[in-house]
């Protein structure tokens, strides 16, 4: 299976913000959309990643002046990410392998959706759960 099979069944938008937003504005976004991770762009494209873990970090660093600071001061900037092109399994492999919980999916060099682990277990799940049922239709027919 496809991520573009798993954008079909999920959608394609997602939540930006941008760099200079505070991490205060970042926590409404996040809260608002109630999702876990916001793609950082620019003008000139996808620029980093931050998440509800970034914040936790660097607020144990930083304390309560944290919140007023640009989204900048704590974004991934060396951002992993995948094609619609790419397996499921791939895209799997890489998150385990990165430490990550959300990939932006790029075509070409435009965003064109993001996948969070959450949605590979959930698609994972689905596919077990259509094996298990082929199989038992193929025991119980004969």
């Amino acid at each position: 299976m496809r991520i573009t099979d798993v954008l079909r069944t999920k959608g394609s938008a997602v939540a930006t913000i941008t760099p200079e937003t505070s991490v205060s504005g970042l926590l409404n976004e996040l809260s608002l959309h109630n999702i876990g991770a916001m793609v950082v762009v620019s003008p000139d494209g996808v620029i980093g990643i931050v998440s509800e873990r970034d914040v936790v970090r660097k607020l144990h660093e930083r304390g309560g002046e944290l919140l007023r600071m640009p989204v900048s001061e704590i974004m991934t900037t060396m951002v992993a990410t995948c094609t619609p092109n790419d397996t499921v399994d791939h895209l799997s492999a890489l998150m385990t392998n990165k430490r990550v919980r959300h990939i932006p999916v790029m075509d070409n060099g435009r965003l064109v959706g993001i996948v969070s682990i959450g949605d590979i277990v959930k698609q994972r799940m689905e596919e077990l759960e259509r094996e298990q049922r082929a199989l038992q239709d193929y025991i119980t027919r004969g």
